[in-house]
């Protein structure tokens, strides 16, 4: 039975007050091609529901999942191994159904989680303090633009042709509201990453530039010559990590001058998940923290002198006047941010680096075995566990082709960028711990086969 508590009458007399005139006007933001035209495809009408059941499952498995191919794809969301004792941890009663607790001082443990949590992706991110968690890395990514608006009271972000262009697409929705210029532009299939040509971008209209590291081509580029010409201009360095895994190994870019860190948490304990949910990670510097969006948890002592944990930072957004807020985001990603965290203890230091090694090392076999067959060119001469191919023809068609073979063999650059004829035979491929020799070998083949 469908449960419909309104009446037409009900229907139209908050159309009448919001002043649409259907419902459908409230959708008119939507692209026409993603809404729906009648009913859901492929369910029927009227069905029982073990009949729902069965059509379901029989949908469901079309699917090809990371674990059942050879799997190369990243560029925002990777395969790594998460140890099922993290599964198990946030499976238990007390954690599975936290949430931002709305009288926190009586969620103590919810609290220690956050502040461990904090203190973590704080000291990964080379900054001094990091919120609760956010969303995921492409609205991290806007509300550090929003914060560097507020803090500079300028609306110009300089944002690199090297962010991944669904980041960019996320910045650009949210800017339609509050009137920020966002100056972007594409990448080339270069060996260097885009950053310098940021630099003379760079002036006193400025409130941040937003550079991803490594880029969405997988390179790396030191980011300390840009933020010393940001902070020339008085504008803020925003530095955006969506793998990081990767700082096992190299710099954080706080290390390096960036004001702002934002990004991914997906390859630390949160699965794939077929696109979500994902965990959002927030880090800046102590000076700018009453800008930072979202929520922070502390570190202090009762009465009796005992150690406890505080909401030091609450949810300002629902406390005060809408216009006035730091931000639209008013919760945490809690258990994906346990997630992160508990992996990210079982893991520490030691394992962290050692993990990031495995993957460069076969990342880097991959890619000098990729590059050996005909007409196959490896664009970077710096990457992490991600590279970029350049193929003698479009990389989508070749996409399709290794799929057909059961290989999902990267992320064709013509898929994010669509219509871009200088990018279209670009192919980005992830090697994470998870790919074994076999899988490059079939990759490799794969590739081969379908470049023939």
């Amino acid at each position: 039975m469908r449960y419909l508590p309104l009446a037409e009458r009900d229907r139209q007399a908050m159309l009448r007050v919001v002043g649409a005139p259907s419902v459908d006007a409230l959708f008119t933001d939507v692209p026409e091609p993603a809404r729906l035209d009648g009913a859901i495809h492929g369910l029927p009408e009227h069905a029982s529901e073990m009949a729902v059941e069965r059509r379901l499952a029989a949908m469901a498995r079309r699917n090809l999942t990371a674990g059942e191919a050879p799997f190369f794809l990243g560029c925002g969301a990777y395969k790594h191994h998460i140890p099922a004792s993290v599964d198990h941890l946030i499976q238990r009663g007390e954690f599975l159904t936290s949430y931002t607790p709305y009288q926190p001082e009586i969620a103590q443990g919810t609290l220690q989680a956050l502040f461990e949590f904090q203190t973590q992706v704080a000291r990964l991110y080379g900054c001094e303090v990091a919120n609760a968690s956010m969303y995921d890395g492409s609205t991290a990514c806007w509300e550090a633009i929003g914060m560097a608006r507020r803090i500079t009271r300028r609306g110009k972000a300089v944002i690199s042709p090297g962010l991944h262009p669904h980041y960019v697409s996320v910045a650009r929705t949210m800017a339609r509201f509050t009137g920020d210029t966002l100056v972007t532009g594409l990448p080339e299939l270069g060996s260097e990453p885009d950053t310098a040509k940021l630099l003379d971008r760079v002036d006193r209209e400025t409130s941040c530039v937003v550079v991803q590291y490594p880029d969405i081509l997988g390179r790396i580029g030191d980011l300390s010559e840009l933020a010393e010409r940001c902070h020339a201009a008085g504008a803020l360095l925003v530095a955006v990590v969506t793998e990081p895994v990767a700082l096992g190994l190299i710099r954080a870019p706080g290390e390096m001058g960036a004001d702002i860190v934002v990004g991914e948490g997906q390859s630390i304990g949160v699965g794939l998940n077929f696109g979500g949910p994902y965990v959002g990670l927030f880090a800046t510097r102590d000076k700018y923290v009453r800008q930072m969006p979202g929520r922070l948890a502390g570190e202090t002592v009762d009465a009796e002198g005992k150690r406890g944990f505080v909401l030091t930072l609450s949810t300002r957004e629902q406390h005060i006047r809408r216009e006035k807020a730091t931000s639209n985001i008013c919760t945490n990603s809690g258990l994906c941010a346990l997630a992160f965290s508990i992996h990210m203890t079982l893991l520490g230091e030691t394992g962290l680096r050692r993990l990031a090694e495995v993957n460069h090392a076969k990342a880097s076999a991959a890619a000098d075995r990729l590059a050996r067959l005909a007409g196959v060119a490896l664009v970077n001469e710096t990457f992490f566990n991600e590279f970029t191919l350049r193929l003698p023809r479009e990389a989508r068609p070749v996409v399709r082709a290794m799929a057909e073979k059961g290989v999902l063999g990267g992320v064709s650059l013509g898929r994010l960028y669509p219509g871009v004829e200088a990018l279209e035979n670009g192919l980005v491929v992830a090697v994470t711990e998870t790919g074994t020799e076999e899988d490059v070998e079939a990759l490799a083949v794969a590739l081969e086969e379908a470049l023939a």
